[in-house]
């Protein structure tokens, strides 16, 4: 099985991941659009909201996730003490790279990481109907109001492939945006 090597914007902090993703969507729910938006604002860090406002990321199983190097600079962001998911940060420039759902034997990888040439393609937008009017979307893929059973379905996939392990991600830091 092949594998990917992508990071943070600056090089300090580089992840593995082995093999094709579970699924590859653009989130329009309004945690991940609220957590985007705020990490945004972080010294150096770049915008990932696509022109329409949806956070991008590839579902990986957690077993095919490594980090190379930079584990020193890992900090975890919560939209609130008691959230339930955690976004990962390269702090040597305030790069976002996964979101960690609590209990989740995935993570979410950020589509940015990747060089546009080699990025992976969103197959749907999922939690459209989070959003006050989500007409304005582009019909170039399906525009999903809620997660399907078929998301959940290729997840229940991975988790069983997986022989229902959760790996653990160690995150030393925690900031505050």
């Amino acid at each position: 099985m092949s594998e990917t090597i992508i990071g943070c914007s600056c090089g300090q902090t580089r992840l593995a991941v082995e093999g094709a993703p579970i699924l590859v969507s653009e989130c329009l729910c309004n945690s991940c659009r609220a957590a985007a938006q705020r990490l945004a604002r972080l010294p150096g860090a770049h915008n990932m909201l696509t022109p329409h406002n949806s956070t991008p990321s590839a579902e990986y199983r957690k077993d095919r996730v490594r980090i190379v190097f930079g584990a020193e600079h890992l900090s975890e962001f919560r939209l609130s003490a008691d959230a339930g998911s955690r976004r990962v940060v390269a702090t040597c420039c305030n790069t976002p790279l996964f979101l960690e759902m609590k209990g989740a034997h995935w993570l979410s990888v950020y589509l940015h990481l990747w060089p546009e040439q080699t990025r992976p393609k969103a197959e749907l937008r999922t939690m459209t109907g989070d959003l006050s009017d989500a007409s304005g979307l582009p019909a170039d893929m399906p525009n999903l109001k809620s997660h399907t059973v078929a998301f959940y379905a290729k997840l229940l996939g991975a988790w069983i492939a997986m022989g229902f392990r959760n790996p653990k991600i160690e995150v030393p830091g925690k900031i505050a945006a």
